[in-house]
This record gives structure tokens, sequence and C-alpha cells, in this order.
């Protein structure tokens, strides 16, 4: 799954796809086709930035930056995934030709699961405590992969219960979402255990921050702590990686796989 911020102020790409303040839609489209030619199977368009400490926008805006490009993009080769909480942007994208909502709320709101499950859409289910504007401040859970995983299976039974197919939910356990690096770390290593919600397992962790803590890396330096990571999500049972670097991350991922699936 490729990254496609439609934002100013995202952690790594904030402002790439911008230019005095305005989507640069040509440039997204060059971008996007990129990343389908180095084999990104889905793309995931995000009109807000949810790092830590982001502030939020109005619907109108958001539905203002994604629109465009879900309607340049519907007729491409790609699953088109739009990263949304608001029941407004998620009518607007499925109505433009959007294949799947990836929610970091995980249904929150009940009028954006209608929307979705009216659509016959895929959905994406993530953990997150709290909210991006504070959820790094105080991090707290007793067992984070047990609570983690409660978690996700209610969101599971509540979007199945609305209408969602449910051969078209994922779930994302949300890494930096409200967690530590220790936290992170514990669920990165017991990722299986996700495995007994029966649905695909979506990871997100290219050139985040539990991967500076742990390298002392800029944003900008993280590529190889990246592609480490994602070899350890899919030995550790995740299904999809959401990236930014999808070529160098399917390199890796081929060298693995020759090796796991070699016949010698």
């Amino acid at each position: 799954m490729g990254i496609l911020n439609i934002t100013p102020d995202s952690f790594s790409d904030g402002g790439e796809l911008f230019g005095a303040g305005k989507l640069l839609l040509d440039k997204t489209i060059d971008v996007a086709s990129h990343m389908i030619e180095q084999g990104a199977a889905l793309l995931d368009i995000g009109g807000e930035s949810s790092r830590p400490g982001a502030e939020p926008i109005s619907a109108a805006e958001e539905i203002d930056r994604v629109i465009p490009v879900v309607e340049a993009l519907q007729t491409s080769d790609a699953i088109i995934s739009v990263d949304t909480y608001r029941a407004a942007t998620a009518r607007a994208a499925l109505a433009a030709g959007a294949d799947m909502i990836n929610d970091i709320s995980a249904g929150a709101s009940a009028e954006l699961v209608d929307a979705v499950a009216a659509a016959g859409a895929g959905y994406g289910l993530m953990h997150m405590q709290g909210k991006p504007k504070t959820m790094q401040e105080r991090p707290r859970y007793e067992n984070v992969v047990a609570e983690v995983a409660h978690f996700l299976k209610q969101a599971v039974q509540r979007a199945e219960y609305a209408g969602v197919r449910p051969e078209g939910i994922l779930i994302d356990p949300g890494f930096g979402f409200g967690k530590t690096l220790q936290h992170n770390l514990a669920m990165l290593s017991d990722l299986a255990s996700f495995q007994a919600l029966q649905k695909p397992i979506l990871v997100g962790i290219s050139r985040k921050s539990m991967l500076g803590e742990i390298t002392g890396r800029s944003v900008a330096e993280r590529l190889p702590a990246s592609l480490a990571a994602a070899l350890v999500a899919v030995q550790h049972g995740a299904n999809i990686l959401r990236v930014h670097d999808v070529g160098a991350t399917r390199d890796a991922l081929a060298v693995w796989a020759a090796l796991e699936y070699s016949s010698a």
C-alpha cells in the first residue's frame, strides 16, 4: 500500500504534493503512477495529517484535497483507499470511485460505517488511543497486545453488524498511534496474536518515530530501518504494508520471499 499524503504537514512528506498552498494534481498523479509501476497494489490517499500533535481540518477542506485525486486515479490498476474518519469525506470519496476507507478511528462514526456498508466498499479498522493531537502524551496499557486485539475484535463485530462485507475488512494495530516504543515493539513481535481475528493485518511503520528512537536517524534517513521493520512485520504475520518507499520495500520482500519459498 503506497502512501499519498495530500497534506502540507504530514510528518514525513508533508507539502511535497503542495505548491503555494494548492494541490499539485499532476505531480500527485505522477507519484501515484510511479508507485503502481513499482508494485503498489493499493494507494492510500490522506487529506489530513494524523501525526502526533496534528491539528484537525474541516471536512470541506479534506474533501477538496482528496476528491480530485480519487477521481484522477479511479481507473488505475491499484485499489484506491481514502484515509479518513469523517462520514462526509467517506461518502464523497466512495461516490468519486474509491474502493476502500481506511479509518484511524475504527468506526467511531456510525454514519461513516453505514456509508461503507451501503457502498459495499473495503474497510480498514485501526486502533488508536486518544486523538492525534494528544495521543503521545501519556499512552498506557496493562497488556498492549491483548487490549488492542480486544478493541479491534469489537470494531470488526460492529462493522459487520452494520453491514460491512466481512471479506472487505482489514485490521491495523496502529503503530505509533497512542503507543510508546515498547508498546510498538511488543505488538510487532506478537503480530501473530492478531491473526485470531481472521482478518488481513495492515501494518504502517514506514519512517515512523519509533524507528527514529531506535536508530537516532531523522525521517529522511529511515529507509533502512523501514525496510527492516517491513520484513519483520511480514515474518510475524502482516499481510499488507503501508509504505512510502514502494520499490525498495518490494525489492526487500522479493529477497525474503525467494528464500522463504525456495524449494532448495
